[in-house]
Formats: structure tokens, C-alpha cells, sequence
């Protein structure tokens, strides 16, 4: 008889260490939010010094023009040292000794200037890698924790007869922290940048309005105008990506096409929807799921096929609703690829399960693929 496994204990046990690893967590949190503090200062610190450059270089430059005309001047009251008085003589060779001083000076600050750059330069990619291993890092305890915390009240029996179930959960749930990833790589690579961007270039205008430069202040507000309203757009997108309200108030149709036109432009594929029937009512929940169906989809032949088309269409019928994404692309052995199939194909067929229809794959190498998903109405 097998022995029984104590799951208050075991409850215990992961408890405290899911709160070590929430802990742990934090930690890495605050290492990666340091790195980036320092890194938008650094940021602005090589900003400065460029400039700061910029007008050393203009310096040397002018400074170079005035020591060959005073060495000119000093080479011609020299060899006409009858015609010229001592004091001359003596302001002449002053004057060319001043600027080879000045000159001296300023080369020596701009080469000061450019290595205080390279290291700043190479420090800030330090930086910038450290921040990338935290993200990581966070990814996979995230993947740990939704492990640790799920529902632990049957865990005695999952840990004697469920060994796919558990391998299967540990797939849902990387699959959610690539999702939530992949956002919060859209974030920081989009309006979190950009917010960024907009912080360093206000501490510029603040220079520039100082400076009284207003005619360049004004040229860099515009600019700032320009990259708010494309952070705006970045946000809205990515809003819709994750849940496009556009279902509720337009419906399923509309918002499809809307997507398409939207895929075409960031892909540059040709989409065709094609729509055979009525619109039907269907709850919300449900035009969610086919809606994400369609994206998966979509998502796949970009990142797969090397299509050139795809066509998307559906079919309302009194019983069911059939979706077909079919696309021109490189296709595969569907045979060869369901002993390793992706989140992506893992997700669709749950998606398809909890909404008690069909999926079907066709697909040969150099024949393009075809998905058809058949979803019963429940009325």
C-alpha cells in the first residue's frame, strides 16, 4: 500500500518558499530598476558630454585659425624686426604663446571629453545587459511562482496519477509568462522608451530655454509632440492586442477586419477575409476565443510560413461557425509535427476544446497550410 503524502505539510513547504522566492523576486526587481535609473542618467550625462564636445571641437578649431595667423604675424614682425618696436615684437610673440597655451588646453579637454564618452559608452552596455539577464531572470522565477502558487488542495493525488497534467500546466503557464513577456518587451521597447526619450530630451529644452534658444526649443517641443502621439498609437496597439474592445461595441466581423488591415500593414502580407452568412449573437466570451483563434493564426504565418497571402474565412451557419486561415507559405509534415507542437497550436487546440468544437490541420511541405475550426452555437 502505497504511503499517503502529508499536502498540509507539503502546503507548508512550498509556502515559505514561494515567499523566499517572491523575495528573491523583489530583489532582482530593484537591481534592474537601479541599473535603468543609472542608465537614463548615464544616458543624459553622454548627451551633455557630446555637446560639451561639439562646442570644444568649434573651440580648438577657431583657436587653430588664430595660432597660424599670430605664428604668421610673429614670422613676419621677426623678419622685420628694424621696422617693428620691441613692444611689438613683444605683443606678437605673447599673444601667438597665449593661444598655444589656449590651444594646448582645450585638445586636452577634448580628448579628456571623448574617453570620459567611451567609458560611459561601455558602462552603459554593461548596464543595459544586466537590465536584460533581470528581465529573464524575473521571467523564469514568474514561471516558478505560478507553478508554486496554483491550486495545491489535491496535490497528494495530481503528484500520484497526473504527471501529463502537471507537464501540461507547466506549458500553460510559460506559455502566459511568454505572453506576458512578449508585452512587457512591447512596453519597454515601445512607450517605455519613448517616456524615456521624452524625459532626456525635456532636460535639453530646459538647456535650450536657459540658453534663451528658444527657436530650437520650439523645434524640439514639435519633436517631442511628434513622439508622444506615436507612444499614444504604440499603447492603443498594444491595448488592442491584448483585448480588443472593439468586439463588444462593433462585433466579430469588424473586428477582424480591423486586425487584418492592421497585420497587412505590419507585415506587408496580403490578407483576404471572406464572410459567408449573418453575423450571429454570440457572448462575449466566445467572440473573444474565436477572435484570439484568428491571431493565433495570423501570428504563425508570420513567424512561420514565408507566405505571401492568406485568406481568412468564415462561415456563419444555424448550427456552427467554421473559421479556415489557409496561407501560400512553406507548410510541413503535420504528421512529423504534432510530437512537438508549439504553445501557439497547444493553445489553439485547448481554446477549440473549452468552446467544444474541432480544429483540423492540412499542410504539405511547399503547399501552403490550411486550419479549419468548426465551433458549435449554443443558444
Amino acid at each position: 500500500m502505497s504511503q499517503r503524502i502529508d499536502v498540509s505539510l507539503l502546503d507548508g513547504v512550498i509556502k515559505k518558499t514561494v515567499k523566499t522566492v517572491e523575495s528573491s523576486k523583489n530583489q532582482i526587481f530593484e537591481i534592474s530598476e537601479n541599473a535603468r535609473r543609472e542608465s537614463n542618467a548615464m544616458k543624459l550625462e553622454i548627451l551633455g558630454i557630446r555637446d560639451e564636445i561639439t562646442a570644444v571641437i568649434d573651440r580648438v578649431d577657431m583657436l587653430e585659425l588664430s595660432y597660424r595667423k599670430a605664428r604668421s604675424r610673429l614670422v613676419q614682425v621677426s623678419r622685420n624686426f628694424h621696422s617693428f618696436s620691441e613692444e611689438d615684437i613683444r605683443i606678437a610673440y605673447e599673444e601667438a604663446n597665449h593661444i598655444q597655451i589656449e590651444l594646448s588646453i582645450y585638445r586636452e579637454r577634448e580628448n579628456n571629453l571623448r574617453k570620459r564618452r567611451d567609458e560611459l559608452d561601455r558602462r552603459l552596455q554593461n548596464l543595459e545587459e544586466t537590465i536584460a539577464k533581470a528581465e529573464t531572470l524575473m521571467t523564469h522565477i514568474g514561471v516558478v511562482l505560478g507553478y508554486l502558487t496554483g491550486d495545491l488542495s489535491k496535490v497528494g493525488e495530481a503528484l500520484e496519477t497526473a504527471k501529463q497534467h502537471q507537464l501540461m500546466g507547466l506549458k500553460i503557464i510559460q506559455a502566459q509568462e511568454d505572453e506576458r513577456k512578449r508585452v512587457a518587451r512591447e512596453i519597454h521597447d515601445g512607450p517605455a522608451q519613448s517616456m524615456a526619450n521624452v524625459v532626456l530630451r525635456t532636460e535639453i529644452v530646459e538647456k535650450m530655454l536657459k540658453n534663451d534658444r528658444i527657436l530650437e526649443a520650439q523645434m524640439e517641443l514639435h519633436e517631442l509632440k511628434e513622439m508622444v502621439r506615436f507612444s499614444l498609437a504604440d499603447v492603443r496597439r498594444i491595448i488592442f492586442d491584448l483585448r480588443p474592445m472593439a468586439l463588444d461595441d462593433l462585433g466579430l466581423i469588424p473586428t477582424i477586419q480591423k486586425y487584418c488591415q492592421t497585420y497587412e500593414e505590419r507585415t506587408g502580407l496580403t490578407v483576404e477575409v471572406v464572410v459567408f452568412g449573418k453575423e450571429q449573437h454570440l457572448e462575449s466570451s466566445v467572440k473573444a476565443a474565436l477572435f484570439r483563434l484568428v491571431q493565433e493564426c495570423l501570428n504563425n504565418v508570420q513567424k512561420h510560413a514565408k507566405a505571401r497571402f492568406v485568406q481568412v474565412k468564415l462561415e456563419f451557419q444555424q448550427e456552427h461557425i467554421f473559421i479556415v486561415v489557409k496561407d501560400d507559405g512553406v507548410g510541413f509534415v503535420v504528421s512529423d509535427a504534432k510530437s512537438g507542437e508549439s504553445f501557439g497550436i497547444l493553445g489553439m487546440r485547448e481554446r477549440t476544446q473549452l468552446l467544444e468544437g474541432k480544429m483540423e490541420i492540412s499542410s504539405a511541405p511547399k503547399q501552403g497550410t490550411r486550419i479549419l475550426f468548426q465551433i458549435p452555437i449554443k443558444r
